[in-house]
């Protein structure tokens, strides 16, 4: 480390000083190390300089395509593709969520059984009609779920990498007659789908409003309707695809003629074969035409995507991905990548010869131990906080995907309403069934979920919200967490029933306004004051035991932005002392929230009344 050679020169020079300099010099030295160790270097290959510069500050926005907007009904999935059963049908956007049709009752007693049969026909066209709210809504980058051409809802089942799934595009059918003629082995004979064009047409669509677009990778797995898994499947030994696979053994006694490995034991998504630490080298090479193909089409770079988010990264080794992130870096140097990582592993991923940033599911631990466990204190908050900040250079923090909930977590305001549990505890709602409240937060819960978000804008890095929460939607663990959007104008059924045929509330389904407005007023204050969105950190409030929390975001430059937060379920007054505020001796602050005034006291004290499960954002009038 730079700061330990110079205490070696430090120390030194010590040694030949006199009694009266070395006891100086002893305090100097204390006084050093006391500040060094907040200087901590990032680690070995680590300096932030494959973070693009435009990716400061974003304010993300998780789409999951089939259930965000049915922008064209007439490319709806049908049965056949996705072998569904007999009477299957594509369900009603605006039906009660644990409603079962009649032909899921017939599939099986338990809501499970069949809920992840249902379509509901969210497409690309859906997206492109929504940009503009999105952009409303202060969004500056999308990150989408798997967009490939593939047989389930969630598409993590790929069938196909280089081509966008048939029935987000216009035209299912003209599209599965292209690919058909195509030799998807062979790169010269791909063609661009309707589906395709219209993907490229919605990027350069968000281009027009400022709004990046990031895709989701899924290198470890595919569908077993693959096309070199199906060749497999059909050709057995015989097929010149049987390397590629984790294929354990060829016998009549196994239902395809052969048995294999699938992520975490599923067989629905067989596992690509490694060598060492990286990829068979077949699979490794259509993967980087894949790549190319949607971060440069036909060439042009313009065109492309702004960036991958990678699936399950740790289960591929990182010999490839050193391979695969060179390869995007020539192809768009101001590319950024997220991986898809949930524990300290993290430190050993984000490296300049390897991603950009990860998904800040650490984050997300934290912020549910202080807000929503309570399980931690303001001063454990903070030090959680810190030791996050520390593992990466600024450059990488100030990227980094703040987020609450996603596709993998239940959502936000049912975290929010079963706040007895940990984050992830019980990964489905499957494993925790009766236990589980499946109800829509009450006033005060909704509060919490306004404090965490107020929290989750102002704090350093960039937030990312999942489709909907700002809209209201709650929801447990997948599949729960995969409603329909609630758009504006939309007539919901009431949530009357429950997946373990539970009573339970009644619950109003639609979009929640007033919720949304508050969101939209978090990104309008982050967008405008650039010392949110690059500015350093400091805490200047952090009890061992009441639970108020406060920071301030600043950069020596321009009036810092002073954050206090109150998580008790009572009004609190406090006295915080902060210098950056110290060459005013009076004036006025006001809150951004809530547009109140609080009096700047001399030596830049603050003294500030803030009601319960409440969050001021205070900045000094000019």
């Amino acid at each position: 480390m730079l700061y330990a050679a110079f205490l070696k020169m430090l120390i030194r020079l010590l040694t030949n000083s006199s009694l009266l300099m070395k006891s100086l010099n002893l305090l100097l030295l204390s006084l050093f190390l006391f500040f060094s160790v907040q200087l901590v270097e990032p680690a070995s290959g680590q300096t932030g300089s494959n973070v693009p510069e435009w990716s400061t500050g974003l304010v993300w926005y998780q789409i999951f395509p089939e259930r965000f907007h049915n922008g064209d009904p007439s490319n709806d999935p049908v049965s056949a593709r996705i072998n569904a059963p007999e009477g299957w049908k594509i369900s009603p956007w605006t039906g009660d969520w644990y409603q079962r049709a009649g032909w899921e009752q017939r599939v099986g007693p338990r809501f499970y059984d069949h809920v992840r049969m249902r379509r509901y026909g969210g497409d690309l066209q859906g997206v492109i009609d929504k940009l503009d709210y999105l952009k409303d809504l202060g969004i500056t980058a999308i990150y989408f779920n798997p967009i490939f051409d593939a047989v389930s809802m969630h598409k993590y089942d790929a069938s196909h990498y280089h081509h966008i799934d048939r029935h987000f595009g216009p035209d299912p059918q003209g599209d599965l007659a292209i690919m058909q003629q195509e030799d998807p082995a062979d790169p010269a004979t791909w063609q661009w789908t309707s589906a395709d064009r219209l993907f490229l047409h919605l990027l350069d669509e968000a281009k027009k409003r400022n709004i990046r677009v990031i895709i989701d990778g899924v290198w470890n797995h595919t569908g077993r309707d693959f096309w070199a898994f199906s060749d497999i499947r059909e050709n057995g030994e015989q097929s010149e695809f049987r390397d590629w696979y984790k294929i354990t053994g060829f016998s009549d006694e196994f239902t395809d003629g052969f048995d294999y490995e699938g992520w975490w034991g599923y067989k629905g998504l067989p596992e690509f074969t490694e060598s060492g630490d990286n990829l068979h080298t077949e699979v490794k090479e259509h993967i980087f035409h894949v790549t190319h193909r949607w971060m440069a089409p036909d060439g042009d770079v313009s065109r492309g995507v702004d960036g991958w988010r990678l699936d399950v990264a740790q289960e591929v080794g990182t010999g490839f991905w050193r391979e695969w992130h060179a390869l995007v870096r020539e192809i768009n140097p101001r590319a950024i990548t997220v991986a898809e990582i949930w524990d300290d592993a993290a430190r050993e991923y984000i490296k300049d010869d390897l991603f950009s940033i990860v998904m800040n599911y650490r984050w997300t631990y934290a912020v549910h131990d202080y807000f929503i466990k309570r399980k931690i204190s303001a001063r454990d908050f903070k030090r959680r906080l810190e030791s996050l900040r520390n593992d990466f250079p600024d450059r990488v923090n100030h990227a980094m995907q703040n987020l609450m909930d996603s596709h993998d977590t239940e959502r936000l305001a049912s975290m929010v309403v079963n706040r007895d549990r940990d984050f992830k505890e019980g990964s489905k709602i499957e494993d925790i069934g009766n236990t589980y409240n499946v109800n829509s937060p009450d006033e005060k819960e909704w509060d919490l979920v306004k404090l965490i978000a107020l929290f989750q804008y102002m704090y350093k890095g960039s937030p990312m919200v999942y489709y909907g929460t700002e809209a209201g939607m709650w929801g447990a663990d997948d599949p729960d967490d995969r409603k329909p959007m609630p758009w504006p104008g939309m007539e919901f059924d009431d949530e009357i029933n429950h997946p373990w045929s539970r009573a339970r509330n009644r619950d109003a389904v639609e979009f929640n306004e007033e919720l949304h407005q508050y969101y939209k007023q978090l990104a309008d204050i982050r967008n405008q004051h650039q010392v949110i969105q690059s500015g350093d950190f400091t805490a200047l409030h952090a009890p061992a035991r009441d639970r108020v929390f406060a920071f301030a975001r600043h950069d020596g430059e321009n009036n810092p932005v002073i954050v206090i937060l109150n998580s008790e379920n009572g009004e609190k007054t406090v006295d915080i002392r902060t210098g950056l505020l110290s060459g005013y001796q009076d004036g006025t602050l006001t809150d951004l929230v809530s547009g109140r005034e609080v009096q700047l006291l001399p030596g830049g004290r603050i003294q500030a009344t803030i009601g319960p499960v409440s969050g001021m954002v205070l900045v000094r009038v000019q």
